[in-house]
């Protein structure tokens, strides 16, 4: 985990323009499949008095998501940036969804569309933050301005619980329902990527994005 904090922090390198001054190169795509570890089974949720005669509630949380991303960018790529939006809704006693990448500045909406009281924390050195209990229907933001990650929590409920990435640069995905990803508009060079799922991250795999080309990297985290 520290790791992973310290990969997202590295200082951005490289060049938009050819060497010399020429013209910018081509964004090229780099795609692939994660085939993520199988670990230890999610908490059980523990049920509570007003469960009695309700039907069983549906846990929705997909933890086969995983996080592919460059450690390093194109000097410049991200000078001028607009801070972003985004939501974390809590279903089901389900924070969804489970696993959410953003850029930094980015400011995170913490709905309750639950029929029960909430309390969304973190005790992340990256954000540590604590929304207090909230009803249904409310929601409560959160900006986050510096990259890394940021384990979430439910004070009431401790079955719950999710992630969010924060970077500092925009080449980044985060996997389908299938564990394919894509990340557009990657400047030409080589790189180290990585892919991350529920805590654990591959070692850099070298990878070299031809002008205007789309390569393909699969990674298994097994």
């Amino acid at each position: 985990m520290r790791r992973l904090s310290f990969l997202l922090t590295l200082p951005l390198c490289g060049m938009l323009l050819w060497p010399g001054g020429g013209a910018a190169a081509r964004p090229a795509a780099l795609r692939g499949h994660v085939e993520p570890r199988r670990g230890a089974a999610p908490n059980e949720r523990r049920p509570t008095v007003s469960d009695l005669g309700a039907p069983p509630v549906r846990v929705v949380q997909n933890r086969e998501r995983s996080v592919v991303y460059l450690d390093s960018a194109p000097r410049g790529a991200f000078e001028q940036t607009t801070p972003g939006h985004a939501v974390m809704d809590q279903r089901d006693e389900t924070f969804v969804p489970h696993v959410l990448a953003i850029t930094t500045g980015t400011t995170v909406d913490f709905r309750n569309n639950d029929r029960i009281f909430h309390n969304v924390f973190s005790l992340s050195r990256v954000k540590p933050f604590d929304l207090g209990r909230y009803a249904a229907g409310r929601s409560k933001p959160v900006r986050f301005d510096a990259p890394g990650i940021v384990r979430v929590f439910c004070e009431i409920h401790s079955h719950m619980n999710a992630f969010i990435l924060v970077f500092s640069h925009p080449f980044f995905a985060v996997t389908d329902d299938d564990g394919n990803y894509r990340i557009d508009n990657v400047p030409p060079g080589t790189y180290g990527v990585i892919a991350w799922n529920e805590g654990t991250a591959s070692d850099p795999r070298p990878v070299t994005v031809a002008d205007g080309a789309v390569t393909e990297l699969d990674f298994s985290l097994r």
